[in-house]
This record gives C-alpha cells, structure tokens and sequence, in this order.
C-alpha cells in the first residue's frame, strides 16, 4: 500500500473519458483530514476540472471503517499549545482552516460530477469533504456527527450553510449535540443524495465507466447511481432523525439557548439516541454551544461564501482562545474526561469574551 496521504489515480471510462479517483489513504487514523491531504487534494481537483477528457471526480477513504473521521485535531493541538520559532509567521492552524475551508468550497463549486463515497465515519471535517459533493453516496455503515460542541469548538466546514438547511431545527439539534446520524438519517437532512450497499462499490465503479459522459454528465452518474439504489432498499435502516422529527422541534422550540438547553434537560423520555443527545449537552463546552447557537442564526440568510468567511474568523480566533485547546486535551491528549472550561455553566459565559470569536484577529 502506498504511504502517500491521497492516492490518486485514474480509470478508463467510455469514449475516451476517464473518472479521477481520489482516495484519502490513513486508515489507522480512520482517515483524518491533515493539511498534507488538503495540499495533495486541490491543485490535483483543479488539474481534473481543466481536463476535458476527466468526467467525473470520485472521493474514497482507504478501508471500510471511515470517509474521514474529522480534521486532525492533534495537530492543531500542537500548533496552539507548541512555542512558535517565528511569530510573524501565519501558524499552522490558520494555514489548516484556510485551506481546508478553500477546499471545501471547491467541490462545493465543482464543474464536474462530484461523487463522494461516504462509507464508515463521516465526521465534522470529513462532513465538509462530502456535503459539498453533487453526488453523495452513504452506505449501511455510514454514521455522520458534528461533535465539536464537546471538544470545545462549533460546527464549521460550511455547517452555518448545511445546518440551516435542514428539516425544522433538526440542524440546531445536531449541531448542539453532536449526536451520530445513519445513512437515512443523513438523507433526510439533506447531507446525502443515495444509499448503496457498501459491497455495490467496485460494481457502482465499473458502471460508472461505462457510461457516457458527454453533455449530460451529471445525468449519467445519477442513472448508474439510482439503478444501485433501489438494488439496495432491503439494508436502508430507519431515521431516528425523521422518528423524532416532532420530539426535536419541540426540544428546540426555544427564543434563546437557555431556553433550549433548558428544554432539552427536561427530556423524560427513554428513546436512548435522544438520552445520550441529552447527555451530550450537559457535558459540553458552554462556550461553543454559544458559539454554536450565534453562527447558525447569524449565518441563515448567508451565501456559500459568507459562511465560509465567517467560520475561517471564528476558527482563527478559536485557536487562540483556549477552549479548543483544552477540550482536544481531555478528549484526545491526556484523555482524563475532565475538561477545565472557560465558563462552567451557560449563565456564566461572558458576552464580551464571545464577541471576540467574530471580530477581525
């Protein structure tokens, strides 16, 4: 197996066309997302757009465990917590959320058809790489989640976009939660177009490159990846997102967050998805649930881009902070489960401390 980051290569397809393959290749970290594979991914996503005989893109992550389970935050945590041989140099977590934020945006702006294959693990990074895709495929093993409220960030990689998008407030309660999504769940929510058996993979391939990518580029793959899709009806599970569709607006059925929390802690019910949801909250970062809450309403009403320029200010500056730092550290570092956070209850967190993550650095 290759030791590079992304493999990448090529397969023939029909009249002279060929499908570009990209295949983020760390599986013993369940693919995290680093900015060497951001750096091999764009230049090599421009090469492919400005190929007349490349039809189509394919995204992939080596093994059947994980897409991308997120950026790699280890590495950021050195970065804010490492000393710095050169101040005046642009550090390597603003370089991370710069360039990933940019890659983001190019597939969401691709000219070609855009298939990402979202087996296994598709969390906060890696949710950025297939929710900008035209054609996202989710499997029986896909499970989606952006947890970031629990290490002390906010949902970002164009979240302020996809969130707002979703059903009723069901993109609020995920973002507050963090709570894991299925396949259907993340077709429900607009996250994902298809759902095909994993095994269908090399099959779904080798149909794709038979098919005619002439004018109707996009039009192909959808008939090759719907002929799939209802071969693969028997293994869709159910949405808990769409179950309880009615139980999460009443949750959220809030003016402020207080008032949401405060709804979501009186939850009685025994439906152990939203039990652990619950539990998710109250251990949270009170901080980036505010976060959190500010950009999804701050952002309902933004383009693409704004989104995107928003989150790079709020990302930047949460480098900086401190909260980010220490929620990687008990999660990931020392691993004691006992993060010290800035603000231990939301009736403490101070407004004029927030209001520093959305102003210019």
């Amino acid at each position: 197996m290759s030791n590079q980051a992304v493999i990448f290569e090529e397969l023939e397809a029909a009249g002279g066309k060929r499908i570009g393959v990209a295949r983020l290749n760390t599986p013993r970290s369940m693919n995290a997302l680093s900015l060497e594979m951001i750096h091999l991914l764009k230049p090599r996503l421009d090469q492919w757009a400005a190929d007349d005989a490349v039809g189509a893109v394919w995204l992939e992550g080596e093994g059947d465990k994980a897409l991308c389970a997120g950026g790699d935050i280890v590495a950021l945590y050195r970065d804010m917590t490492e000393p710095r041989s050169d101040s005046r140099a642009a550090s390597e977590g603003d370089t991370f959320f710069t360039d990933e934020y940019e890659l983001d945006y190019q597939i969401h702006t691709y000219p070609k058809p855009f298939i990402v294959w979202g087996n296994g693990l598709v969390i906060g990074g890696g949710l950025g790489l297939m929710s900008g895709g035209s054609h996202r495929v989710v499997t029986e093993h896909t499970r989606v989640a952006m947890p970031e409220v629990s290490i002390g960030l906010y949902p970002d990689v164009g979240a302020g976009w996809f969130l707002n998008k979703m059903p009723g407030r069901t993109g609020l309660f995920l973002g507050l939660t963090g709570a894991r999504m299925n396949g259907a769940d993340a077709i429900f929510t607009g996250l994902a177009d298809r759902f095909i058996r994993h095994d269908m993979r090399d099959e779904v391939k080798q149909a794709l490159q038979q098919s005619d990518f002439g004018d109707e580029a996009h039009g192909a793959v959808s008939k090759v990846l719907r002929r799939f899709e209802a071969g693969s009806r028997e293994a869709v599970p159910q949405s808990v997102v769409r179950e309880h569709f009615d139980v999460i607006q009443a949750l959220t059925d809030g003016d402020s967050l207080m008032e949401v929390v405060d709804n979501l802690g009186q939850y009685a019910g025994e439906d152990p998805w939203l039990i652990k949801a619950v539990k998710t909250v109250v251990a949270a970062s009170p901080a980036s649930m505010t976060l959190t809450w500010l950009h999804y309403h701050n952002t309902l009403h933004d383009s693409l881009s704004q989104v995107f320029d928003k989150e790079l200010r709020i990302s930047k500056r949460s480098l900086k902070m401190g909260e980010f730092a220490e929620g990687v550290r008990a999660l990931l570092i020392d691993k004691d489960l006992k993060p010290r956070w800035h603000f231990p209850t939301l009736e403490s967190v101070d407004p004029e401390w927030i209001d520093r993550f959305f102003i210019e650095s």
